[in-house]
């Protein structure tokens, strides 16, 4: 069995990207180790069973701080589920996070896209639950 266990995305500091992603985001500081004087290994997960995480990686040279905030050239690159649109839609404005639209009905579900404080586009997502 294989599974995705985390996905790299560039921040231009670990502490700043830490407190955005757990401080206004919501998730969990699954792990942050020092590997040497510039370099940690941070990872967040939006949940605690960590089943995917984000390691957050920070840029370590000008063609990597160029992509931060468009690491899918401008595309939503991030889809944050959850079980509860409202809320957590509702939750984030009051904690200032950016949308860039109303939410929207879609076949699968609703949606609305956000920025995150870094430029990176995010869809917060309710899917439409399906009968068997």
């Amino acid at each position: 069995m294989q599974s995705i266990s985390a996905i790299s995305i560039l921040v231009p500091d670990y502490d700043e990207a830490i407190n955005y992603y757990v401080g206004i985001l919501g998730f969990v500081l699954v792990e942050d180790t020092k590997l040497s004087d510039l370099k940690r290994w941070v990872l967040v997960s939006p949940t605690k069973d960590h089943e995917t995480c984000l390691l957050l990686a920070k840029a370590a040279s000008a063609a990597q701080t160029a992509s931060i905030g468009n690491q899918a050239g401008g595309r939503v690159f991030l889809l944050l589920e959850t079980d509860d649109f409202e809320r957590d839609y509702e939750k984030y404005q009051r904690l200032g996070v950016k949308f860039l639209e109303e939410p929207r009905h879609e076949p699968y579900g609703i949606v609305a896209v956000f920025k995150d404080v870094f430029g990176n586009k995010w869809d917060l997502i309710e899917r439409t639950k399906v009968s068997p």
